[in-house]
């Protein structure tokens, strides 16, 4: 895990489908990077939630990736985490020609935070 300490995971469950995965993390308020992102203010950094995903998928698929490309991203809403600590993330992983697909949607209470789709292939 590239983010150490950053995040725990609370919660987990899968889709009988065994593709929709929804996970509940803890982001940890005082992790060092929001020392510098920013300080009184903190604000989660995208590339961190883009990283959270991939880790999260990392472990569904049970192998290391690498993020070929990604479209759709769109951050819909700062995350503070002193104020939403709590974000659920809903992961729609599939399997196409060889690579591994990713529609992400993360939410703090009713509010999109983020959506993204990624393309990765195992590494």
């Amino acid at each position: 895990m590239v983010l150490e300490n950053f995040y725990k995971i609370k919660n987990r469950e899968v889709s009988t489908d065994s593709i929709t995965h929804s996970v509940e993390i803890d982001i940890n308020k005082d992790h060092p990077i929001f020392d510098g992102h920013f300080p009184k203010n903190p604000v989660m950094p995208g590339v961190c939630m883009m990283q959270i995903i991939k880790d999260i998928t990392e472990d569904i698929v049970d192998s290391k990736l690498f993020m070929e490309k990604c479209s759709n991203v769109k951050f819909l809403a700062i995350i503070n985490p002193k104020i939403n600590p709590l974000l659920n993330l809903e992961l729609k992983v599939s399997n196409e020609n060889g690579k591994v697909i990713v529609k992400n949607t993360t939410k703090f209470e009713e509010t999109n935070a983020l959506r993204l789709t990624a393309q990765y292939r195992k590494v």
